[in-house]
């Protein structure tokens, strides 16, 4: 059965008529952040009122196997079977880890997102992907398995920081990228600054459509969900680097910076028109700075990027663009190239 997104305008309704009686046992997982900023709106939901709690960590460094065993231990203690349901209340952390949790617990038992942050609602929620990081490279181990259900309500972005916003919109950039017609344009007309909510809830619909379409035209990326890692190749390599040097960015920066690496293959190996890599990365730079590191670096982020799950028989894999809209799967470039991009986004 498809994953079910509810663009939620009550979400105790929505609670209830997804939490059925068909569950033995209701679980809630959090992380110490979401339990005290996103749980107290949901303290009028009668379907949650006989719910156990477990909550762990805050962020990305809580993603390991040993928060996987805790939540394990606390789904069995708590009377978890085959039967219960589970409802994971945060950001991608938490629906990343929880899904996994839920997708290998007694074989498996159902469960619910409910995104809490923006990168959440336009990514990590929606499409199935679950997991951890383990041996120092993102999302290392996990897999496939849709949730029950992604219930999405903005007003939880009233509890996000300007950093966290910043992060998810990456996210939906990358989605406008992705896609044709004026929405990368209206996406660089936004002021991050001043986040418009009420637009920018209009703008997380249209997102997950763009996300949903190409989820639903391949669930396990063999093919096109692959255009999904747009950014993310040399995202995923600067987040890790920054983890290992203890000074951890957000998701969505390390996105935005993955971008300019990938826009840059783009015009050089692709044609992508020069002047609209040149509008994003002026956007991305304007919000999301830059990332500070130094050429004897080089080596150690072109390893990560090897490690990458897309890639086959040690050849990394990128997605890039021939323009807006227009995508290149499985592309290659020489390690030339790709130093070559490090050097552009530290001087851009």
């Amino acid at each position: 059965m498809a994953q079910q997104i509810i663009l939620s305008t009550s979400i105790c309704d929505e609670l209830t008529a997804l939490c059925d009686t068909k569950a033995d046992k209701l679980f809630v997982l959090t992380d110490t952040t979401t339990h005290e900023k996103c749980l107290p709106l949901l303290s009028g939901c009668e379907a949650l009122k006989e719910a156990v709690h477990i909550v762990i960590g805050a962020t990305d460094t809580h993603k390991t196997l040993d928060t996987l065993a805790y939540v394990w231990q606390q789904l069995g203690h708590g009377g978890g079977s085959r039967h219960s349901l589970m409802v994971c209340l945060g950001g991608g952390m938490v629906t990343d880890l929880g899904g996994f949790a839920a997708s290998t617990f007694k074989r498996g038992i159902r469960f619910i997102n409910i995104p809490t942050t923006l990168l959440a609602m336009v990514d990590a929620a929606v499409g199935g992907k679950t997991g951890i990081n383990f041996g120092g490279l993102k999302n290392e181990i996990g897999v496939f398995n849709e949730s029950q259900a992604v219930v999405i309500n903005t007003q939880f972005l009233q509890t996000l920081d300007a950093e966290n916003i910043r992060s998810g919109y990456a996210e939906m950039l990358k989605h406008a990228l992705l896609s044709g017609g004026d929405l990368l344009a209206r996406h660089l007309d936004f002021d991050l600054a001043n986040p418009d909510l009420p637009r920018l809830q209009k703008m997380v619909a249209e997102s997950i459509k763009v996300k949903e379409a190409i989820v639903k035209a391949d669930p396990h990326e063999h093919g096109l969900r692959k255009a999904l890692n747009l950014g993310h190749t040399f995202g995923h390599a600067l987040e890790s680097l920054a983890l290992e040097q203890d000074r951890a960015v957000l998701h969505g920066y390390a996105v935005a910076w993955g971008l300019v690496c990938e826009l840059y293959l783009s015009c050089t190996l692709r044609q992508f028109p020069e002047s609209v890599m040149r509008q994003c990365v002026k956007f991305i730079r304007d919000y999301y700075g830059t990332f500070d590191f130094e050429c004897k670096a080089y080596d150690h982020l072109y390893d990560l990027m090897r490690h990458d799950k897309k890639n086959q028989a040690g050849v990394i894999n990128f997605t890039l663009l021939n323009g807006v809209g227009d995508i290149a799967l499985d592309c290659h470039a020489t390690q030339n190239d790709v130093y070559e991009a490090f050097d552009f986004l530290r001087e851009a």
